[in-house]
């Protein structure tokens, strides 16, 4: 008998944000890492955009948790994790309700341009609140998953003050027993806050970087697409283990973040990321 084994790799934490999801690849009967309690942990290193709209880049890692504690899923955020207190069932569309909580970095370190620099860094923000979606499995064949969420969340350190939106859709299949694939769309959508705080030039900031005036106002600030794969390096995903993590992804900014001067003047709106890691499951 055919079962399904729930599986997700670290790779896929760039859905954004989201990002990751629960997806079937296949199993033998009998027991595997995954049933019950299991926790996946990886290191990942990314070469990004120095902040969001910058057309200079540098390196990073981020540590990445993910898995299912009693009944509760751990699925990864970039720069957080979100959880979900729905289980999935064995059969059929799965609900995804739960929180997310992830920490914004952008010109808040690695700040490349010395225009932009001269402003000086930005707080980092503590962003929280409901991730809702749903998974529906076995679309084009018996294990792949079709998955849509959103991530609503407000930043609770006093940063920016505002709310971002991140809805995304991920398709998931398996290439083989050792290696599955996911791409993922993705946008996100600023209130005037956020996008006053990481996209607006005032007049003081003009006078100090040179910068042209700007104020921005709510809307999208990007959307993009990323390719994910992941690659048992033991050639079966159902024991776990150790697994490479491969991520290329593209994203344009839009709307007033595109218009910005830090992204008009000092940056582009091609947005280019790449990653590689590994992961182990238990």
């Amino acid at each position: 008998m055919i079962r399904y084994l729930p599986l997700s790799l670290a790779a896929l934490l760039f859905a954004a944000p989201a990002s990751a999801q629960l997806a079937d690849v296949p199993a033998e009967e009998g027991p595997t890492v995954y049933d019950g309690n299991w926790l996946g942990v990886a290191a990942v290193g990314v070469y990004m955009p120095s902040y969001d709209g910058s057309d200079e880049y540098v390196f990073s890692a981020a540590p990445l948790i993910q898995g299912e504690l009693f009944g509760v899923g751990i699925n990864p955020r970039a720069g957080g994790l979100a959880l979900d207190f729905i289980p999935d069932p064995d059969h059929g569309v799965g609900l995804d309700l739960g929180v997310a909580a992830t920490l914004r970095s952008s010109r808040a370190s690695q700040i490349k341009d010395p225009v932009v620099a001269s402003l000086g860094k930005l707080k980092r923000a503590i962003v929280v609140g409901p991730s809702v979606g749903f998974t529906i499995p076995k679309l084009l064949n018996a294990y792949d998953s079709l998955s849509v969420s959103t991530d609503v969340q407000w930043d609770v350190m006093g940063a920016h003050g505002g709310m971002v939106v991140g809805p995304a859709i991920t398709y998931f299949t398996p290439l083989s027993r050792g290696a599955v694939v996911a791409l993922t769309l993705n946008a996100e959508y600023g209130d005037n806050r956020f996008m006053d705080y990481y996209y607006s030039v005032t007049p003081a900031d003009a006078l100090v970087s040179g910068l042209s005036t700007y104020d921005a106002g709510a809307g999208f600030t990007k959307a993009g697409a990323r390719i994910m794969s992941g690659i048992d390096l033991d050639g079966d995903l159902t024991n776990g283990g150790l697994s490479l993590v491969l991520i290329g992804g593209y994203s344009r900014m839009l709307g007033d973040a595109k218009a910005s001067p830090f992204t008009s003047e000092r940056g582009s709106a091609n947005q280019w990321l790449g990653a590689v890691g590994f992961g182990y499951a238990f």
